[in-house]
């Protein structure tokens, strides 16, 4: 593996970019927000596995395609930022029974994991960190193969991640009990929720960079 200082580095890097706000602990925020805290756990899972795939990717040299066919990731980021857009509709039009409790959905919760799932992996800004982040801290002359480090480096960075994820569902579902749970304040934070999503869809589709 890389030397002790690179390692430091690559830690402190990791723990920079995992708990900067982005586009993943907005997106945990809004699905806590809107369906509870079950759903932003499975939320944050779900977000958790799509990761590997950039993982993976990385490791094995696929995400280099984005920087040679710039078509490709044009196209699989505008995919990814109309598909925020329509959960973030979705989550605006379907209504929550309101009561002492709110009474969620059933499926809401296995929705959120899988729409995250797919959230995470249509997300070519994902696949293009990994590859420029990772190979910073990869050394050639390390015992493990290069492959072998990148899907270490790669895990650490994704449960990293992860640990945002989870931190946010805890701060946001702590904020929406606070709060008074009546009919009105379901559909505010549905809106609300809805709103983060279409807007991170519309950032995704019309970001240059």
């Amino acid at each position: 593996m890389p030397s002790v200082e690179t390692l430091l580095a690559f830690f402190a890097a990791t723990a920079l970019f995992a708990y900067m706000p982005g586009p993943a602990v907005l997106y945990t925020a809004a699905q806590t927000i809107s369906r509870g805290r079950k759903a932003g756990f499975m939320a944050a899972a779900g977000i958790h596995l799509g990761c590997y795939a950039h993982v993976f990717a990385a490791a094995f040299g696929l995400s280099a395609i984005f920087t040679v066919v710039p078509t490709l990731y044009f196209a699989l980021k505008l995919a990814g930022g109309a598909y925020l857009v329509f959960l973030g509709v979705q989550m605006i039009r379907t209504r929550i029974d309101a009561g002492p409790v709110p009474s969620l959905p059933k499926k809401s919760a296995r929705r959120a994991f899988v729409d995250s799932i797919l959230v995470e992996v249509l997300n070519p800004k994902a696949a293009i960190f990994f590859i420029a982040f990772l190979p910073q801290f990869v050394s050639p002359e390390a015992g493990f193969p290069i492959w072998v480090q990148f899907l270490i480096l790669g895990t650490i960075v994704n449960f990293a991640f992860a640990s945002a994820d989870i931190a946010t569902v805890f701060f946001a579902s702590e904020v929406k009990k606070r709060l008074v749970k009546t009919s009105r304040f379901q559909d505010f934070t549905r809106w609300i929720g809805g709103t983060l999503l279409v807007g991170l869809g519309l950032k995704l589709a019309t970001d240059r960079t």
